[in-house]
């Protein structure tokens, strides 16, 4: 970790301006996260840098480690914490930073094995908030040295971490919009083959829907794949 200097400001903004395209990019989820990691690690100096999602589909909560520039497989494994555990859960429950000295006197922090054996020591946990209130994560900066982040520091970590959420969020949504533009045209197609169906064997327009939704179900396929069927055989041109 380097002191902070204007060049040290100077790799910050860049560093932003790299997430920033990342995020209007067309890259998945994944590979947005991992930028911001290797970003993140690149520019500030620190040993690891991980970022932890919030797993709003487990009950209760969790938070997952979901990216991390780090190599080691102790640390790449499948890992999560109850909101209630660890930093990471106080971070993202407090929706506040937190600045960790020494991992390995810090009663809070749960992987004390772990820190030892890769030599990590001071700790800065931001989250990751979304309009100044909603958090969906947390972002994890680790030292190998003893080191005091600045409040300078904690600030352009903090702004690299709102960058990650709004990452979050528009992957989402555009999977979410995605999604609703397929369902959209999966009924209108399948409206067509009903008005087929109901066209061609005088099927009503409940037994028609019922006859591609069998048949869905016997070969396999999708609704809107037996619909497709239907409308290359009666229009094969």
């Amino acid at each position: 970790m380097e002191d902070t200097s204007l060049q040290t400001y100077d790799k910050y903004i860049k560093g932003l301006m790299d997430i920033s395209r990342a995020i209007t990019s067309d890259l998945y989820q994944e590979d947005i996260l991992k930028l911001i990691v290797m970003v993140t690690a690149r520019v500030t100096g620190v040993e690891i840098c991980s970022l932890w999602l919030i797993d709003e589909s487990s009950d209760p909560l969790k938070i997952r480690l979901t990216a991390t520039q780090a190599i080691d497989p102790d640390y790449l494994k499948d890992r999560s914490l109850g909101m209630d555990e660890g930093i990471v859960g106080f971070v993202a429950t407090h929706k506040k930073s937190v600045i960790i000295p020494d991992v390995l006197t810090e009663p809070r922090f749960k992987e004390k094995e772990m820190a030892r054996r890769l030599g990590l020591v001071s700790m800065l946990s931001v989250p990751l908030r979304v309009k100044g209130e909603k958090v969906v994560g947390v972002l994890n900066c680790f030292t190998a040295t003893p080191y005091a982040f600045s409040e300078t520091e904690v600030n352009l970590i903090q702004t690299v971490a709102n960058q990650a959420a709004v990452a979050i969020l528009n992957t989402e949504l555009m999977v979410k919009t995605r999604v609703i533009q397929e369902e959209l045209e999966t009924r209108k197609l399948v409206e067509r083959a009903k008005e087929i169906l109901m066209l061609r064997q005088g099927k009503t327009g409940e037994q028609a829907y019922r006859w591609i939704q069998k048949r869905s179900m016997t070969t396999r396929k999708s609704m809107r794949s037996v619909a497709e069927a239907i409308l290359l055989f009666e229009d094969p041109d």
